[in-house]
């Protein structure tokens, strides 16, 4: 017999068999992971605000005394489905403690919205981008930051080119200054015309989860992907999105450029890697002005948001700070107190967890019953 062989069988010898006879695991929980649902958790007060061109649903989080955020939504999504998780996660709750977030939601894109009516004019992008005036009006803001994706990102720019002593900075995410391209009116008014007509398509469906995720998102999230589809597919007002694809896709261009007429606030330009809106960012990295903008690509995702939270919190804390808002809100952006918001967050789920033990039976391993080994 081999040494090696030998020296095995002499270590085996030395194991006594009823160490292993009879293994007790207390306290043992069998689960399934609770599937995600992108619907309101009632964090947020929901106000609506009177316009020119009819109400808004705004929901606010946080105390209005202190500074504002003002966020906007891309297509086919809504204040909760496109920021409740980002601003859920850990960081930005540590971050998110000195300010107030207003989330502005387009006309008939919040979630439940009824169908507009036939004889509704849905607004252009630049009065989109106007109603926010009366936003600021209502909830007595001076001055803004400015939190957008997509839609809401050119919504935001707009407002903000208009009207730039009212903006202190700017947070855009897929961000287009041009007009839409022949290729990009094409595809978004057949879209607009299924879901006047037929509602949610399989054509339209693959066209938003391309718009949001890019190709190739199955292989980086199945589970995120699924999530957004069943999402689109139950939980949008198609009529309702088709006048908002309208108007998106008749939009105008910004009119600025890095020698001339730009954005005078300063401007945190994001994108991912695998979003079909690179080079629409890259276009309007080069019409801002270098030395107040930053653009980042982000790698290894399409919604940045969603697939890479902690890189944008990151980004986006570093870039407040960068603009003064480090010196008297250090609290809520220092490293240490984004480690008790971990810690907080990881006793938060532990304690439920606890209580769910209590009540879980006792789950009792023992050896193969058979004496002998069966080969069938």
């Amino acid at each position: 017999m081999p040494t090696s062989v030998a020296e095995e069988t002499a270590l085996l010898g030395t194991v006594t068999s009823d160490s292993m006879d009879d293994i007790e695991l207390k306290n043992i929980q069998l689960q399934f992971p609770s599937s995600r649902r992108l619907s309101g958790d009632g964090a947020c007060a929901e106000i609506r605000v009177r316009t020119d061109r009819g109400d808004i649903m705004v929901a606010v989080h946080g105390d209005r005394n202190k500074p504002a955020i003002v966020t906007y939504h891309d297509l086919g999504l809504n204040y909760v489905s496109s920021f409740q998780a980002f601003f859920s996660f850990v960081d930005m709750r540590a971050l998110l403690e000195n300010f107030c977030v207003y989330h502005v939601n387009a006309p008939g894109q919040e979630e439940g919205a009824p169908s507009l009516p036939d004889d509704y004019v849905y607004p252009t992008m630049d009065e989109l981008a106007n109603q926010i005036n009366y936003v600021l009006g209502h909830f007595g803001i001076k001055t803004f930051i400015g939190f957008g994706v997509g839609a809401g990102a050119n919504i935001l720019a707009r407002y903000a080119v208009a009207h730039p002593q009212k903006v202190d900075a700017l947070a855009l995410i897929n961000c287009t200054s041009t007009q839409a391209g022949w290729i990009e009116w094409g595809y978004q008014k057949m879209n607009s015309r299924y879901l006047r007509s037929r509602g949610m398509t399989q054509g339209v469906l693959d066209y938003l989860m391309w718009h949001h995720f890019g190709r190739g998102t199955d292989a980086r999230n199945h589970d995120l992907v699924q999530v957004y589809r069943l999402y689109f597919s139950r939980n949008v007002n198609p009529t309702n999105l088709s006048l908002l694809i309208d108007s998106y896709v008749r939009r105008s261009d910004l009119n600025i450029a890095r020698d001339g007429n730009t954005l005078k606030v300063p401007v945190l330009n994001i994108t991912g890697s695998d979003s079909p809106h690179v080079d629409d960012t890259v276009t309007f990295n080069g019409r801002l002005d270098p030395t107040n903008s930053t653009w980042m690509k982000i790698s290894d995702c399409g919604m940045v948001l969603e697939e890479q939270p902690g890189k944008v919190s990151e980004a986006f804390r570093l870039f407040l700070q960068g603009e003064g808002y480090g010196s008297d809100l250090i609290a809520p952006l220092s490293p240490t107190k984004i480690t008790l918001f971990r810690r907080k967050s990881f006793e938060e789920r532990a304690q439920a967890q606890k209580r769910q033990c209590r009540l879980s039976p006792v789950i009792r391993i023992t050896e193969n019953p058979i004496s002998e080994a069966v080969v069938c």
